[in-house]
This record gives structure tokens, C-alpha cells and sequence, in this order.
């Protein structure tokens, strides 16, 4: 019998479902469940990098909900199925490990850097699925698809606090840009997070790449 997630109440179970079915419209690397103390993370990864050269930023969404307070888990899944108990979502047989999961941003010591408008995050997330659209020529390869999503979505966006643009792609993708909501954004060492009311996007980077300095040595 697959083990179920038991979730706050129907409402919540249904805004769970609609989470995974973004996250599953982005990528296949599934959705990582964090359950403690009647409170449930979902997070997935708008944007991953996938080798050593590639330049893409990590840009997680998030999403937290009330659950069970008997709730404990640390995994993730490629879905969640619905169940007879609309309060219960099912888990599927086996888990995934993707990369992505394995760098989590911290829990606590945000600090304030700054405040968005919801409309110039949506403006920026429609401007970069254009450029996207536009630049790729018919017969494009995936290498080639892959390297021009990392260079729009990953350059720096003056209109973002100098952020990549991939943190509007996410907040466009996962459904959080709602109406003219000012956005909280907050930095805890290399990590930044925009704290919208439906959710949050984070981010980290940029990263570290080249060689150290030489340094001499001996006498």
C-alpha cells in the first residue's frame, strides 16, 4: 500500500497538486518534501545547472503549507497522486537524487536587501520567454538550447537588483507574480530569496570559477 502524505485539510491538498504540476511542466527532477512540526516545504528547481561548464543558476521555488503534526520527511519525488482522503496525496514508489537537492539555502539569518514590484518581475519573465523564443532557430540542438537559456536566464538584470533573470522566470512559472505586491528580498551568504505572498524563489550564486591566485613559495 503506497505511504500517504497527510496534509492540513482539502484546500491545502489541492494547492500541493497544483504545485507539483508546475514543477512537473519545468523539469523531470521532481519535488523535495520537507515535513516537521505540522509544516510542509515543497521546493523544485526552475533552473539547474547540469555538468561542470554549464552556467545556468540555480533557481529553486518554494512553497510551504500546514500538514500533519505528526508529519516527518526528507524526500524527493517525481509526483504526488491524489487519494480517496481528499486531505491525503499519495507517494509514488521510489524516490529521486537529483543534484539540485543536495545544496540547501539556510533556514535562518535572511537579511533585508531590498523590495521589487510584482509587475517588473512579470515584465522581465516575459521579456526573457521571448528572447528565448526568438533566439532558438529551427533544428537547434539540446547543447545549444541549454547554453542560450543559461546566458539570458543567468545574465544579471538591472531591473532585479542585479539578480539573474531566472528568479522572474520561477515566479512567473510557479504561478507566485499576483497583481502589484511590493517583494521582500532577502540575502543569507551566497543565497537570495524573494518572498512573495504565494511563495518564495531563491536563488545562489554567483559562483566562484578560474583559478586561485599564484602565490610563492620557498625562500
Amino acid at each position: 500500500m503506497p505511504h500517504a502524505l497527510v496534509l492540513a485539510d482539502a484546500e491545502t491538498s489541492k494547492d500541493v497538486l497544483t504545485f507539483v504540476g508546475r514543477a512537473r511542466r519545468i523539469s523531470d527532477e521532481g519535488i523535495r518534501l520537507q515535513g516537521a512540526r505540522g509544516v510542509l516545504a515543497l521546493t523544485a528547481a526552475a533552473l539547474a545547472p547540469h555538468g561542470l561548464f554549464d552556467q545556468t543558476p540555480t533557481v529553486l521555488a518554494m512553497r510551504v503549507v500546514h500538514a500533519d503534526p505528526e508529519l516527518e520527511c526528507d524526500v524527493v519525488v517525481a509526483e504526488l497522486a491524489a487519494s480517496e482522503n481528499d486531505r491525503e496525496l499519495l507517494f509514488p514508489e521510489t524516490g529521486l537524487s537529483p543534484s539540485w537537492a543536495g545544496i540547501a539555502p539556510p533556514r535562518g539569518d535572511w537579511q533585508e536587501h531590498g523590495t521589487l514590484t510584482a509587475s517588473v518581475i512579470a515584465q522581465r519573465a516575459q521579456w526573457g520567454i521571448s528572447a528565448v523564443a526568438h533566439g532558438t532557430a529551427p533544428g537547434s540542438g539540446e547543447e545549444a538550447v541549454r547554453a542560450l537559456r543559461a546566458a539570458i536566464w543567468g545574465e544579471p538584470d538591472p531591473d532585479l537588483l542585479d539578480l539573474p533573470r531566472g528568479v522572474a522566470f520561477a515566479a512567473d512559472a510557479f504561478g507566485f507574480v499576483s497583481g502589484e505586491e511590493q517583494v521582500r528580498v532577502m540575502r543569507s551568504g551566497r543565497w537570495t530569496r524573494l518572498a512573495f505572498r504565494r511563495g518564495h524563489v531563491l536563488t545562489r550564486g554567483p559562483a566562484v570559477v578560474g583559478l586561485t591566485a599564484v602565490r610563492e613559495t620557498g625562500a
